[in-house]
């Protein structure tokens, strides 16, 4: 018997399945390639909420956690996954300036935002009231991570590429078996796919359909990332990730013209050169009503759990929620009440009639 069968390979799916590796616990992944949010992840790690210059719910542990726990994945897979970026905000008025430099003088967010006016980051982005730099930040090539963690699962027979069938799990007294395989607990990391999830899908998790265009110019040469309405983000061999939409409504996986000619619009509002469009790439992220993750197990059957919810920020929130959900499941240590599914009891009580 296993210790655990995972079903997903997002985020989520590859801190846990890590964490498993780590702890030397026996487990499967199931996984079929129908999730998108990682893919369609801008792949930065930044704790700070750049709208408002406010600091994301738990950004600054989630983000001392994850950088060394992605740089000891970088080792252990052998691929370059982390690059440091610092991440310029473009200031539209001298309100937002005086913004930043309040936000600035909260101790959480201060070793975040320096407080030195940036006059030009770059002469294709002119910033009339100047720029303010994020620093200890950078990005997550999460299209590498997934490839080359994929490779070493199946590289140790831990991995199986096929869709998950609800209707073949059976739940044990102290098990479950899926499709001849039996496992102590079973965790489901699915992304927006656990609407499809009949133990799961009372949980109120709302789709928010992302897209984002790649460009190339040769003439922009940005060597940072910049966010005004968008971000724009150096990908190398002049090629740059422009993005990302924000979509309640379209829930389907298929790029659309509205965020091209959108995303177009917003762009052309921040550089001033030439550019090609070469890419639009689309997905659905997985975010919640309260918009904190869904950690924890099924109300009635207690060796399902979920894992889920982390929205536009799974590269910071995924290894911590994941170590905190084991330690759950292994040591009985309680999980943070703010992700704790357990906060929507009653909505399982309620479809359950």
């Amino acid at each position: 018997m296993l210790d655990y069968i995972i079903v997903g390979l997002g985020l989520s799916g590859i801190a846990l399945s890590n964490h498993l590796e780590a702890r030397k616990r026996s487990f499967v992944v199931f996984e079929d390639d129908s999730q998108t949010s990682t893919k369609v992840a801008g792949g930065i790690f930044n704790p700070v909420i750049l709208k408002r210059f406010t600091l994301a719910w738990e950004g600054d542990k989630q983000i001392s956690y994850s950088v060394p726990f992605y740089e000891k994945l970088e080792k252990k897979l052998g691929k370059d996954l982390l690059k440091p970026l610092n991440i310029y905000r473009k200031f539209h008025s001298v309100e937002e300036q005086n913004n930043w430099f309040e936000a600035a003088d909260n101790f959480r967010l201060s070793p975040f935002l320096n407080t030195q006016l940036i006059r030009q980051v770059n002469p294709f982005i002119p910033g009339d009231f100047s720029f303010g730099k994020v620093e200890k930040t950078g990005t997550l090539d999460t299209n590498l991570l997934v490839s080359a963690y994929k490779k070493h699962l199946q590289k140790h027979q831990l991995l199986k590429n096929k869709r998950f069938n609800y209707d073949k799990l059976k739940l044990n007294e102290n098990s479950v078996s899926y499709d001849g395989t039996e496992a102590r607990n079973i965790i489901f990391c699915e992304g927006f796919g656990m609407v499809n999830n009949p133990y799961f899908n009372y949980l109120p998790l709302q789709g928010n359909k992302g897209e984002y265009l790649v460009i190339k110019s040769a003439a922009l040469q940005l060597k940072q990332a910049v966010k005004s309405s968008i971000f724009i983000l150096p990908l190398g061999n002049n090629l740059y990730k422009v993005g990302a939409t924000y979509n309640h409504q379209d829930k389907t996986q298929q790029p659309t013209l509205q965020a091209k000619e959108k995303l177009q619009q917003d762009l052309d509002q921040l550089i001033t050169c030439e550019y090609e469009i070469v890419d639009q790439v689309a997905g659905i992220r997985p975010a919640t009503s309260d918009r904190r993750p869904l950690v924890g197990n099924h109300p009635e059957y207690h060796h399902l759990f979920v894992c889920n919810g982390f929205g536009s920020r799974g590269v910071l929130i995924a290894p911590l929620i994941s170590e905190k959900l084991l330690n759950f499941i292994e040591d009985e240590i309680p999980l943070p009440p703010e992700v704790d599914i357990t906060r929507f009891q009653k909505k399982f009580y309620k479809s359950s009639f």
